[in-house]
């Protein structure tokens, strides 16, 4: 597959920022022992990681804006494009030596993503897309799965914890979902339940509470694998709503149906 230089750019601070990802995984690993944990660390490991992305990334384009989870946003002096960064998806997964983990960057052109990327140190698997020319797992080109009834779907979601999210409407939710469909399946990092369904490994997504770090590459990623999304109510304002339902034409459109459905009242 043929990269932009763009896309190279972002590969190359992804596979970096991985890098040293995977080294603090290590001893992350050994930490578990400790009485204390290994929370503190794993934040240390979360700013590093985006401090090399950051550089890598303002190195190349230094007019360009930059949104990243553990820092203020830098905005660009060209006024047209902006990095948005999460250098640590599945925080709690690595924090517990979890292999499911991931760096993700999306380039937003004018308000669009046009460009993401999704590296998983842990599995050396990397999931590129550019606006128009496809996506892509390593060089293996990605497509959405093609089954067209939630009865033989398995679909990822988001599973609100201690202190976030409303458990009560996520509970009616995963009810009524689970009805529904042959499995449900939460990874605990949403770039990566968006490149898994990219992948077709998951048929479709639903998840709310979501930041715009965890969905810009993700977002581009299914699109180009020919998969459709739409915010919780049925529009276009993943980044700005914060929450994602996707899946191919026809699973998309069957579970953002029976994500809606009226919670039940007393």
């Amino acid at each position: 597959m043929a990269r932009s230089a763009l896309l190279n750019v972002m590969v190359q601070a992804a596979l970096k920022a991985g890098k040293s990802l995977s080294r603090d995984f290590g001893e992350v690993q050994n930490l578990q022992v400790s009485v204390k944990g290994p929370g503190d660390f794993v934040s240390q490991a979360d700013f590093k990681a985006e401090k090399i992305i950051r550089e890598e990334l303002m190195k190349a384009r230094p007019t360009y804006g930059f949104l990243g989870e553990e820092s203020e946003e830098i905005i660009g002096t060209d006024g047209a494009h902006r990095w948005i960064v999460d250098p640590l998806d599945g925080t709690t997964n690595f924090l517990h030596g979890i292999p499911l983990f991931a760096v993700s960057i999306g380039l937003e052109r004018n308000g669009e993503i046009v460009a993401g990327v999704i590296f998983n140190p842990g599995t050396d698997e990397l999931y590129t897309a550019e606006r128009g020319g496809g996506a892509f797992l390593n060089d293996r080109r990605l497509r959405v799965a093609g089954r067209r009834v939630l009865s033989d779907c398995v679909v990822t979601c988001g599973i609100p914890h201690l202190g976030r999210g409303n458990h009560g409407k996520f509970l009616v939710e995963l009810r009524h979902v689970m009805s529904e469909v042959a499995g449900v399946r939460s990874v605990g990092s949403a770039a990566l339940d968006l490149a898994y369904v990219a992948a077709g490994r998951f048929d479709g997504m639903w998840q709310v509470g979501l930041s715009p770090w965890d969905v810009a590459a993700g977002i581009l990623l299914i699109r180009e694998a020919g998969g459709f999304l739409s915010d919780a109510d049925g529009g276009n304002d993943m980044l700005g709503k914060g929450t994602v339902v996707c899946g191919n034409e026809y699973i998309q459109k069957a579970l953002i149906e029976v994500v809606k459905r009226p919670i039940p009242t007393r």
